[in-house]
């Protein structure tokens, strides 16, 4: 029996009132529901959200009254979207990176997939920053590891499709990173429960006023604790990850 298809628009705001009324406005063709999660931000910001899920009927807002970080707002968003019946939530970014005319490419692998995560796998252009760039395949090489797997080419991409009956099930039973480390930490968790993963390529760009997050040192801190953590979880799930090489 084919899994339920109900799904909606999930965005973590913080602090992003200056993209979010674009992104929103162009999400209009869409025709999903959307919810936005206020991840403790400014007053400024918050007032922005506000005002977009007063002006649009199909954009709920939440807050947190604390930051809690990029994971900690899609596992809160996540969790409600889920309470109102939604089966899947496709994510976006905040801060004007994805390309939303991919939108309808994201919904059609999650309809034709539905029980599995649909992730963007990165097309650069010149807008990366060269650290940040190079700086992912060392990640790319720990989730390789981590999974025995090429399946997951970027964990790192936020632009994705969840699936809620996984995702909740690991949100309520294993203790996930709630910073950025949690994009790569859901997926190979993901992975190790056999969710299959499908990707789609999407040009990524980071634009010259757009406001990121990552709080370099302690982010790659964090997510370097994240692999090792992983690493000895794979060690434990080593006999399953093989045996999936010879069904």
């Amino acid at each position: 029996m084919k899994m339920s298809f109900n799904p909606c628009l999930l965005i973590p705001v913080y602090n992003h009132e200056g993209p979010l009324p674009t992104i929103v406005e162009r999400l209009v063709s869409c025709q999903l529901p959307c919810i936005l999660v206020d991840d403790g931000s400014s007053e400024a910001c918050a007032e922005v959200i506000r005002g977009l899920a007063s002006q649009y009927s199909w954009v709920q807002a939440i807050r947190l009254d604390a930051n809690r970080g990029k994971g900690g707002a899609v596992k809160a968003g996540i969790l409600h979207a889920k309470s109102q019946g939604f089966s899947h939530a496709l994510q976006i970014d905040a801060d004007g990176q994805h390309d939303l005319d991919d939108l309808g490419k994201f919904l059609a692998a999650g309809r034709e997939n539905p029980s599995a995560v649909i992730i963007g796998q990165p097309i650069f252009d010149d807008s990366i920053p060269r650290l940040r760039y190079y700086a992912r395949y060392l990640t790319h090489v720990w989730v390789y590891i981590n999974t025995l797997s090429l399946q997951i080419p970027d964990a790192m991409c936020g632009y994705r499709l969840y699936p809620f009956d996984a995702c909740v099930r690991l949100i309520e039973t294993t203790v996930l990173e709630e910073r950025m480390a949690f994009d790569v930490e859901i997926l190979v968790r993901l992975y190790w429960l056999g969710v299959p993963v499908v990707s789609i390529p999407t040009r990524v760009g980071y634009p010259q006023d757009g406001v990121s997050h990552f709080r370099g040192w302690e982010d790659n801190l964090r997510i370097s604790l994240t692999h090792a953590r992983l690493f000895f979880g794979m060690l434990v799930r080593l006999p399953k990850l093989l045996a999936r090489h010879f069904r």
